[in-house]
């Protein structure tokens, strides 16, 4: 008899396992399903927040781009305005170069040559 009641005890053991086994599994599938629903739903974020950061810093370097253009147009239009300044005052200089040459054909005395200065008019 004590060998009837093990098997029974046995049976009843295996019929148990058999009964929670797949339950077991299918808590286990749902757990997991569970954790790449998170996954996903984080991975989804931290692409939206990475394509976000990505169009920041194209348009902050877009910005910087355009301001670097803008600065070095201003950087040749003040060379050109120099270049200009520079070229209209070595043509001054140079008229005033050709009046003193006139005004000492003119009157040496004028310009430090020989003889008193001249008397002022009037």
């Amino acid at each position: 008899m004590p060998l009837i009641i093990v098997i029974i005890i046995v049976i009843v053991v295996l019929a148990v396992i058999a009964f929670l086994v797949p339950r077991l599994r299918r808590r286990d599938q749902e757990r997991k399903q569970l954790q790449a629903q998170e996954h996903m739903r984080e991975a989804t974020e931290r692409s939206a927040r990475a394509e976000s950061a990505q169009a920041a810093a194209e348009e902050q370097a877009a910005r910087a781009r355009q301001e670097r253009a803008q600065a070095e147009l201003r950087a040749a239009e003040n060379e050109r305005d120099a270049r200009e300044r520079l070229a209209e005052a070595q043509q001054q200089r140079s008229e005033a170069q050709d009046l003193q040459e006139r005004a000492a054909k003119l009157d040496p005395r004028l310009t430090g040559g020989e003889g008193p200065p001249p008397p002022p008019p009037g």
